[in-house]
């Protein structure tokens, strides 16, 4: 199933809906109002009624959302509804964070390729996952892994874009600072945590 001209906000917001579900049943619920879905994620309930309403019907008036189907409907509009394998470019610090970060799995996401430059890292184990040499990324479309994290210094950042999409990848999250160009076909989110924080200061008053 396809869907379309569905805004970015929205599909941007359904994670954070399939999160707050995940952890309402973790608490052994079973169904939910959207006030108080709402009031979990910090948004309005007609938020979420207009977000939803984009893919069909959910949830009883008067009774709520059933929390287990409404968190598979959302997998299965995020294709989340398999496992899906992605592939990590980068051992740093922060590429390392990433490998740590528990909540993947939770979304149906595993890391099952990793690569970086440095030869002492290339041949170590992080988990259950070995460290390749860059030069083996063409075998990520072999692999059928057509997701990728790129955690690399910027000035090298573009080169290992490119090198992905040839490989066959088709969506991109990056975190090295700086814009990379993609053909239209990949899907590229770039996460800037410097200059989010950048923008903290200006809602905070002086002192």
């Amino acid at each position: 199933m396809r869907y379309h001209r569905i805004p970015d906000e929205t599909v941007r917001r359904l994670p954070i809906y399939l999160r707050a579900l995940l952890f309402a049943a973790d608490q052994g619920q079973e169904s939910i109002s959207s006030r108080d879905l709402a009031d979990f994620v910090g948004v309005n309930p007609w938020q979420i009624r207009k977000d939803f309403s984009y893919f069909g019907e959910f949830g009883t008036r008067g009774v709520g959302y059933d929390i287990y189907e409404l968190a598979q409907q959302i997998k299965k509009i995020l294709k989340l509804d398999v496992t899906k394998q992605a592939a990590l470019v980068g051992v740093g610090n922060l590429g390392s964070a990433i490998l740590a970060y528990p909540d993947l799995r939770m979304f149906g996401l595993d890391i099952t390729a990793v690569f970086d430059v440095n030869p002492r890292k290339i041949g170590r184990k992080v988990g259950d996952v070995e460290i390749e040499s860059v030069s083996r990324l063409r075998t990520l479309e072999r692999r059928k892994i057509n997701l990728a994290i790129i955690a690399v210094p910027r000035n090298a950042a573009q080169k290992v874009a490119e090198a992905l999409v040839r490989a066959g990848v088709m969506g991109i999250l990056n975190f090295s600072a700086c814009y990379i160009t993609v053909p239209r076909r990949v899907k590229v989110i770039t996460i800037d945590i410097a200059t989010d924080l950048a923008r903290l200061p200006y809602y905070v008053p002086t002192r």
